[in-house]
């Protein structure tokens, strides 16, 4: 089966057109090998990618040659822990920079703006 189908199937990504860009660009690994998206890729092989720079280490366990729901689709897969603990920490570290930013919530607000305009005055 090909890898961008399977990955496709697998529910890693919305259209083959995605899956076949992350294989083009390096980013999804066979057996620790750079592939093209025809490689075809059978049952106990292990697939490294990286979605949103963060890891991912799968074992194939099945193939399926259509887009089956979410839950079929984690059937296909098992996924290394190791890479899994990672990931949440990765997410966790990710989380934790978000609240430490200038402006959590975005930008300010033209008022925002003019009420730190107003204290800056005032000192």
């Amino acid at each position: 089966m090909r890898l961008d189908k399977w990955l496709w199937a697998a529910r890693f990504f919305k259209t083959r057109a995605l899956a076949q860009k992350h294989i083009e660009l390096g980013r999804i690994q066979v057996n620790g090998a750079k592939i093209k998206n025809s490689k075809s890729i059978n049952v106990g092989d292990t697939i490294d990618l990286t979605l949103n720079s963060l890891p991912y280490k799968i074992k194939v366990l099945a193939l399926n040659h259509q887009r089956r729901p979410a839950s079929e689709a984690r059937l296909l897969y098992e996924e290394d822990e190791n890479t899994a603990l990672k990931r949440e920490q990765q997410k966790l570290l990710d989380q934790a920079s978000r609240i430490s930013a200038t402006y959590p919530e975005g930008r300010p607000t033209k008022r925002d703006r003019r009420q730190l305009d107003k204290i800056k005055r005032d000192w």
